[in-house]
């Protein structure tokens, strides 16, 4: 039997999502199939975590979720139920709008170049930080090592790491 294309298509039905996001409590109605990634930069427009690869393999998408880092682009939102998400538009987290210190240091030791990779490379080296895994330069490499720079500003990003760390 040919397949007839005006016939209708079954919708996903949407669900209610509820996350803290940078502090804030957010109700978002999404497809259940929603990665975590297009709910923040499609539904709440928060554009500065990155789609890089969407396999999970070049880290751009890195956030945090309760602390730890995650690679957004492999989550689903639904996951993530009540649960809080900070993207690097919730980093500074102060009124006067001052960096992060990691986004300071990555500023200071010019730790980027075309910026692409930036955002999640500071969510994965604040993580790096909370983590005690910044005990040498080679330490910082391996726990890194799940970010990518295409532009190659590894040193500099070692030494801003490092920096940020008080070494």
């Amino acid at each position: 039997m040919p397949i007839d294309p005006t016939a209708a298509t079954t919708a996903t039905a949407e669900v209610e999502v509820a996350l803290h996001v940078n502090g804030e409590p957010r109700r978002l109605r999404l497809e259940p199939r929603t990665t975590l990634l297009d709910a923040l930069r499609d539904t709440l427009e928060l554009t500065g975590t990155k789609k890089g690869c969407d396999l999970g393999a070049c880290g751009t998408c890195t956030v945090l979720v309760d602390g730890r880092r995650i690679t957004s682009c492999l989550t689903l939102a639904v996951m993530h139920q009540g649960r809080e998400v900070t993207t690097i538009e919730g980093l500074g987290g102060n009124p006067e709008g001052a960096l992060h210190p990691m986004q300071q240091a990555f500023v200071d030791h010019d730790a980027f170049q075309c910026g692409f990779c930036t955002p999640g490379q500071i969510m994965a080296a604040v993580a790096l930080l909370a983590e005690g895994h910044a005990g040498d330069d080679d330490e910082i490499r391996r726990w890194m090592s799940g970010n990518l720079c295409r532009c190659a500003a590894y040193p500099n990003i070692v030494a801003a790491i490092a920096a940020a760390a008080g070494r």
